[in-house]
């Protein structure tokens, strides 16, 4: 089979087919009672004109988002080398609380919005004397993603699920096509390629080493001769990786063509490469 490649980003998609010195982070004690309180207001909140508010998920503590008070670098930049990817993140700070107690109140007084904002999941906390900093964020990958096997499982649901309909991939009209079968071999693959591109921090069908999709595939024992390849990057779940592929003509081909009668896909994550998560779909024939 001739091998082709359409290379497209968008939040990155792509296709083979056919400092200075600051205070230390708060002890441990003062940092979970601050969060302990936040979580409290956030589960039995009150909007910031002190209506009742609609009931919020808990903020994770991660130690790695306990950022110097006052630090005035790139956020992003900085959460990167401690090993955090951020699609958002925000930094509150306060000054004047002698303890947690006090630092939350003034925290829910002057940021009481941010405290409320649902796009966040984590949270970290550091204190220099009676200033407090809350560094808020979402990471890249969904906390609720889960692990790679059942991340594999989602993703093989939704392209059957996608492939079960009649679909327009651009200008090119697709009927309903059969589910696809999982491939061990297809899946490793996969999984090979969405790691090397995780830690190699590069984004293409072609690896470090030169070799291709149908290479890959070949060298984790799949003997079909048709082969092609959708890859993501940046999308932080199953759903949002096949919704890039969907709304791309290209790989929206790919999903649908009906030669394919095999699959399998993979998804790897590295704090600090550039997009933060990889995925990789490989199709397959006899």
């Amino acid at each position: 089979m001739r091998q082709t490649v359409v290379a497209l980003r968008f939040s990155s998609l792509c296709l083979f087919s056919l400092l200075p010195v600051f205070a230390s982070p708060a002890h441990a004690d003062g940092q979970r009672q601050l969060v302990d309180a936040i979580n409290d207001y956030r589960a039995h909140p009150q909007r910031c004109d002190r209506r009742p508010a609609q009931r919020l998920s808990p903020l994770t503590l991660k130690s790695n988002l306990a950022l110097p008070v006052g630090y005035g670098g790139g956020l992003r930049d900085r959460l990167k080398a401690s090993g955090y990817q951020a699609t958002m993140v925000r930094s509150i700070r306060v000054v004047g609380a002698r303890d947690a107690e006090e630092a939350f109140d003034m925290f829910q007084d002057e940021h009481c919005a941010a405290l409320l904002d649902n796009q966040y999941a984590d949270i970290g906390v550091s204190r220099a004397g009676s200033e407090w900093q809350v560094v808020l964020a979402k990471p890249v990958l969904d906390g609720r993603t889960g692990d790679p096997r059942s991340a594999a499982q989602a993703l093989l649901a939704q392209v059957n699920a996608a492939r079960g309909k009649p679909r327009l991939c651009g200008r090119q009209r697709f009927s309903a096509a059969r589910p696809l079968s999982w491939s061990a071999a297809l899946g490793s693959a996969a999984q090979s390629h969405s790691k090397d591109m995780a830690y190699g921090n590069y984004f293409a069908h072609q690896d470090r080493d030169g070799d291709m999709p149908s290479d890959r595939a070949r060298a984790a024992g799949y003997r079909g001769r048709q082969i092609g390849e959708n890859i993501a990057a940046g999308q932080g779940s199953p759903s949002k990786a096949m919704a890039g592929w969907l709304a791309s003509p290209g790989h929206c081909a790919n999903l649908m063509n009906p030669m394919f009668t095999q699959v399998g896909a993979a998804y790897a994550a590295n704090a600090r490469s550039d997009e933060g998560v990889y995925w990789t779909m490989l199709f397959g024939a006899p």
